[in-house]
């Protein structure tokens, strides 16, 4: 079995990125072939500056590894230094019907959000992803659940490739946590937590105790005093209460009896001071890597060297089906 997942060098890491995704792929390196890569051509399909490309890169890679993600276990890398990936999406373009891409939620939503930023590779986005996956041989994917629908159509794509051309690719699963998969903002629970939106609502994975304690203490909750899990009529607490129980591994009936009968400071200041002390080693840990730039480039280096090795006798089989060679 293999995994394959990748994240945007855009903006720090949060807490909802960590829950969602993160965790997870610190949990798989344990047990399964492991392939985690800093996807740098996608961060170019939005509106970002050049001049912090590889600044961010080096800040994400950091962080990655600070968050536990462990290169004796995983092959760790970056997309555009393997050439693969492009090449794969370009011969996956010429199946790939337009009307699906045309169709993706993603696409929508940031073509409404950078209007004058609309572009072939923001359309295209999802092939290129497809791409990433399937270059692997990818049996599983663990995402958030926004990317799921990509991850369906990178399904779609390999099937109709192994039907056109012959058997090269696997369809791959989606990995979706069982809850927290989708993890909201503290200032406006409606909508995914996320740094450039609202930074009053987002908990960095290295922001300093006092900033945890201020954001959380300042959350949106909800009428009534009850710490009870309703998304739907308690959306702000049952938020905090889905955060509370990732972290603590508690469940969510065990956390309302804990504060059965207290209000939203108490579980608030318990939040505060849980999350304060779980994010610590990665704050660490964080300090510790930033004083060692060469081993952290070392280590993507390797990894580029593992991913290439893979990558490249994939696109050979691609190729020869294809008739290319």
């Amino acid at each position: 079995m293999r995994v394959f997942s990748g994240i945007r060098p855009t903006g720090e890491l949060h807490i909802g990125n960590y829950l969602g995704a993160i965790k997870q792929w610190i949990e798989l390196q344990e047990k399964t072939e492991c392939v985690f890569c800093i996807v740098d051509l996608h961060a170019v399909t939005t509106p970002y500056e050049p001049e912090n490309l590889q600044a961010n890169i080096k800040d994400v890679a950091i962080a990655y590894l600070a968050a536990g993600l462990n290169p004796e276990k995983c092959i760790f890398f970056v997309q555009s230094e393997v050439k693969e990936h492009t090449e794969l999406t370009w011969l996956l373009g010429t199946i790939t019907p337009l009307g699906d891409l045309q169709r993706m939620t993603q696409f929508k939503e940031k073509s409404k959000k950078h209007k004058e930023y609309v572009n072939a590779g923001l359309l295209n986005y999802p092939i290129l992803m497809a791409a990433d996956i399937l270059l692997y041989k990818t049996d599983l994917v663990p995402v958030g659940k926004d990317q799921e629908q990509h991850v369906e159509l990178a399904r779609t794509i390999a099937r109709k490739f192994n039907k056109t051309f012959g058997e090269v690719f696997k369809e791959p699963k989606v990995v979706l946590p069982k809850i927290g998969a989708k993890i909201m903002s503290l200032q406006k629970p409606a909508k995914k937590m996320s740094k450039t939106d609202d930074p009053r609502g987002c908990i960095g994975l290295f922001d300093e105790p006092e900033e945890i304690e201020k954001k959380i203490l300042a959350a949106v909750t909800d009428t009534g005093r009850a710490i009870r899990y309703n998304p739907k009529l308690k959306p702000g607490i049952s938020n905090l209460l889905t955060i509370y129980s990732l972290f603590s591994g508690k469940g969510i009936k065990e956390l309302e009896r804990k504060f059965k009968g207290k209000g939203y400071a108490d579980f608030k200041k318990s939040l505060a001071e849980l999350l304060i002390n779980s994010l610590e080693p990665f704050r660490r840990k964080r300090k510790e890597l930033l004083q060692r730039e060469v081993y952290v480039k070392e280590i993507l280096a390797k990894g580029q060297k593992r991913a290439q090795i893979i990558a490249q006798s994939t696109l050979q089989d691609v190729k020869k089906k294809m008739g290319l060679t």
